[in-house]
């Protein structure tokens, strides 16, 4: 799928989502207090009017994209973005069809619709740990995109072997959080403590991967 296809999709979902909002804002059959918060047991704990609940998350959406389409080209590192480009543009698409699918959910239960929403939430989250591990695994050197640390932006090498490692650690945490799913007073945890753990890792994996090659370097040096 190309960038322009993909563009596309992006747009036509955010379209779909203002969509649904004129008309259900207009509608006179939809409540005025819509769900819009949900705690970690998957009950609301939070509501707010139909016209900020219907229409914040395809705003959200939208600065999204726009942010998005920003970042290549105020990056100092743009050229290498560039290299890229296909596997940003399909994550921004995930990204947004996430972001679509949450806002259908909040819908479905504020017409009456009642159901887990954690368990809900888990297959997406799952999808987007996947495209998101898929984005990392074939970023180069940027200020915006991948796992940035002192060390990953100070060298290629430690750039590319931390992302690429990360980067399918969290096509694993997709995974991982799908078997939370046999457990569902545990599903967050599925889904939160692999992240976090990936984070930690990559960012001590890319201060181990600096130091060695900054070490290698040093001795050579020393050598001469």
């Amino acid at each position: 799928m190309g960038p322009k296809a993909t563009n596309a999709i992006t747009i036509a979902l955010i379209l779909v989502s203002f969509a649904i909002a004129l008309y259900l804002y207009f509608s006179p059959s939809f409540p005025d207090v819509m769900a819009s918060h949900w705690n970690y047991k998957g009950e609301v704990n939070g509501t707010m009017p139909k016209l900020w609940g219907l229409f914040l998350l395809p705003s959200l959406m939208l600065v999204l994209y726009l942010l998005f389409l920003v970042i290549p080209l105020i990056d100092p590192l743009r050229a290498n973005i560039a290299k890229f480009r296909d596997y940003f543009d399909l994550f921004i698409a995930a990204i947004t069809l996430f972001m679509l699918y949450i806002y259908v959910l909040t819908i479905l239960w504020s017409l009456g619709l009642t159901f887990d929403m954690n368990m809900a939430l888990v297959p997406a989250l799952a999808l987007l740990f996947y495209f998101m591990g898929a984005l990392m695994e074939n970023t180069k050197r940027n200020w915006f995109i991948g796992l940035r640390t002192p060390w990953t932006l100070s060298s290629d090498e430690v750039w590319e072997k931390t992302n690429r490692r990360t980067g399918f650690l969290f096509k694993l945490c997709g995974l991982i959080s799908l078997v939370g799913l046999l457990w569902r007073d545990y599903t967050l945890l599925f889904v939160i403590i692999p992240v976090l753990f990936v984070a930690a890792y990559g960012t001590i994996y890319s201060y181990l991967l600096f130091n060695e090659q900054f070490g290698k370097s040093k001795i050579k040096r020393g050598k001469k």
